[in-house]
């Protein structure tokens, strides 16, 4: 049973054909999909994870080792942290420009530097693997000539087995696009 007004998919009492994306303020960076389900699974696992780590500390802590429950603290920390930034990868979009998150950097690129936003078919990441297979991608062509790394792909932890969703996000992001680079 669907319920639509519970989901990010839509804005409470905003209308698809009205703008881009049916958020009230544009000037914040928003993700115009749900992450996907290997992605949240791959950070489910991280955090229970750190959760073990966590009682191993507290074991340690009471048998009067705290250097070695401090160790399993910092360690779950740095779990906890790459699940977090696990889970804000992606393509974010802004009325200043559009965002790519990776793991490690991000790359920004403004609107007025953007000559389309277009999917293509082309050998893509299966799930960031080296491994590559034939797929969609939606990637940014600049003014400079200046690649980056495609914005989604269809096989990527958001898209995987999902080819819809990432058709609504790709048309997402071109609308998006198409409606700031005329301004």
């Amino acid at each position: 049973m669907p319920l639509p007004f519970l989901t990010a998919d839509r804005a409470f009492d905003a209308s698809a054909e009205d703008i881009a994306l049916p958020f009230d303020d544009h000037d914040k960076w928003r993700r115009p999909y749900r992450p996907g389900p290997w992605r949240v699974a791959a950070a489910a696992s991280m955090l229970l994870l750190a959760s073990f780590i966590l009682l191993a500390g507290m074991v340690i802590a009471f048998a009067g080792e705290v250097p070695g429950a401090g160790v399993c603290l910092g360690l779950a920390l740095v779990v906890i942290a790459c699940a977090l930034r696990l889970l804000r990868l992606g393509a974010w979009v802004g009325r200043h420009g559009v965002r790519r998150v990776g793991f490690f950097t991000t790359t920004t690129v403004p609107w007025n530097q953007v000559t389309a936003v277009r999917t293509v078919q082309q050998p893509v990441k299966w799930l960031g693997f080296p491994r590559t297979v034939q797929g969609q991608a939606l990637i940014v062509v600049q003014q400079g000539g200046q690649a980056i790394p495609p914005l989604l792909t269809d096989s990527n932890a958001d898209f995987l087995a999902r080819g819809e969703a990432f058709d609504r996000a790709a048309d997402t992001v071109e609308a998006w696009g198409d409606e700031y680079r005329r301004r």
